[in-house]
């Protein structure tokens, strides 16, 4: 339905400008204004069935966009639940929730763009560049200028702009995990007296965004003053060539006005992809990041089929249990051996990092043993 609904856009489209050419020779030239009154009435109703067209092919983009984000969203989510402490250490959570809401809708407003324009400008350029061809062939060459200029203005443009955007994504996690961090820290900081360093990080960083993010706008920006400048010059010569035909020939008149719209259709096809060449890069970084979270591959992986549910009452057994970070030079528990009974009530203490809490997380398997058992009731978690 998007296909034929932006094939009809433009086909619609293209007709006004022959419409108009055949208005100026055959109704104006001809001061016949019978004629000026059907072809206008004909060329509305064009007008009218590209507009509708138009609305369709917006109405089915954004849906297949909004249906993606949701799908993508839902399997980050997904996957985040089946990962455990070790696969999410290089990920904070900060970094995760913008990899689900801002980096998916970077992902979405792209797709919504390359529905619609990868689409439309091939469809407009193509069709438009063999008719503007067929109706004037003596200032087809005015056409390759403009693409030229519009090509060379895109390349500039990325090329500043493409390094920046990973940069850019990282900021805005930190930004997000220092306002997380503050916010449900507030209260040891302010026991600690340490408003003063939290302002500096975060100000620290806000002025770094804030500095590439202006550095981008005033690139991405450029880009309007750069196409009215190709647009401006492209009418301009339309205009200059085609009054130096009408001093040979005045019929030419209808074909260069025609001529001078098909032209920017093309230009505004190019000026389209180049548009979406500038949002690519981010959208490109966003995936990237959305990949490696979906990618990964967690390091404890759950059975299909479980030896049954423990008891409410359940007996835990270290056996031999031996455990190191990832990285670690150094086992944080070595040969372990604990047994506790049902109902058993038991303290573990040591000094901070002496693995306290690493032997706890092994009887929910947030870790996984390298060596030795975990048991409970007799069956080994893993099971």
């Amino acid at each position: 339905m998007l296909l034929v609904a932006t094939g009809g856009q433009v086909f619609a489209t293209l007709q006004i400008p022959a419409l108009m050419a055949d208005i100026i020779n055959n109704g104006i030239v001809k001061e016949d204004a019978g004629y000026i009154w059907q072809q206008g009435a004909i060329m509305l109703g064009i007008a009218v069935l590209s507009a509708g067209c138009a609305l369709v092919a917006s109405y089915f983009s954004a849906r297949v966009g909004a249906n993606f984000a949701r799908d993508i969203r839902a399997d980050i989510y997904k996957k985040v639940l089946s990962l455990n402490l070790a696969d999410t250490k290089d990920y904070s959570t900060a970094s995760l929730i913008n990899r689900t809401t801002d980096d998916v809708a970077q992902v979405q407003a792209a797709i919504m763009m390359m529905l619609s324009v990868m689409l439309l400008a091939p469809m407009f350029c193509i069709f438009a560049l063999v008719m503007a061809i067929t109706t004037a062939p003596d200032m087809s060459w005015i056409i390759a200028v403009g693409i030229a200029a519009i090509i060379i203005s895109a390349v500039f443009i990325l090329s500043f702009t493409m390094p920046k955007f990973k940069i850019f994504q990282k900021l805005i996690d930190k930004i997000t995990l220092l306002t997380r961090e503050n916010l449900t820290g507030l209260r040891v900081i302010r026991a600690f007296d340490n408003e003063g360093l939290e302002k500096e990080k975060f100000t620290k960083t806000n002025n770094e965004l804030t500095r590439l993010n202006i550095f981008l706008d005033k690139i991405l920006k450029l880009m309007g003053p750069l196409v009215n400048i190709i647009f401006n010059g492209t009418t301009l010569l339309c205009s200059w060539v085609g009054i130096s035909l009408l001093t040979k020939d005045f019929s030419y008149l209808g074909d260069m006005s025609a001529f001078a719209q098909y032209v920017s259709f093309v230009m505004m096809s190019f000026l389209m992809l180049s548009i979406l060449f500038v949002m690519l890069p981010r959208a490109n970084v966003c995936a990237g990041r959305i990949n490696e979270v979906l990618n990964i591959k967690p390091k404890i992986c759950w059975r299909a089929e479980t030896k049954g549910v423990p008891t409410k009452m359940a007996s835990i057994e270290f056996r031999e249990v031996d455990f190191r970070y990832p990285g670690a030079e150094e086992k944080v528990l070595d040969d372990i051996n604990l047994t506790i009974e049902p109902g058993q009530t038991v303290g573990i203490i040591g000094s901070t990092g002496c693995g306290k809490t690493t032997l706890v997380q092994m009887i929910p398997r947030l870790y996984d043993v390298d060596e030795g058992e975990v048991l409970v009731d007799g069956v080994d978690v893993r099971e």
